[in-house]
């Protein structure tokens, strides 16, 4: 059974993803936090495909320090991967958690990286 915290977060989330969904010229930024890592995917919704990836617990990330940093690092790592797969502007989809915290750092580590949203 649901708790009270992802109920609350699913209902926004669907809120969220009524408005905005990703396209071939601008893919949808998802990002995903758990307790111990953060993940980030850049999906395109008219295939269904997810075009790249990063996280903090896959084996290509270097990062270390707390997870806001690391959050910061897996933003960069993930613009840098798209920027090298020709992508450039995305729509971020914060999945219904607040805009604060490792959520905002990541979007700030992609925008760093090159990405435009």
């Amino acid at each position: 059974m649901a708790g009270i915290k992802t109920s609350r977060r699913e209902r926004i989330k669907q809120g969220i993803r009524k408005r905005l969904t990703g396209s071939a010229e601008r893919p949808r930024l998802s990002v995903f936090r758990s307790n111990k890592g953060i993940y980030a995917q850049i999906i395109d919704d008219t295939t269904g495909r997810t075009l790249t990836s990063a996280s903090s617990m896959s084996k290509d990330f270097a990062g270390s320090g707390n997870k806001v940093e690391q959050s910061k690092a897996v933003g960069k790592l993930v613009a840098e991967k798209a920027v090298a797969a020709g992508i450039s502007k995305v729509v971020f989809d914060r999945n219904g958690y607040l805009y604060h915290g490792r959520v905002k750092s990541l979007a700030e580590g992609a925008r760093e990286g090159g990405l435009d949203f």
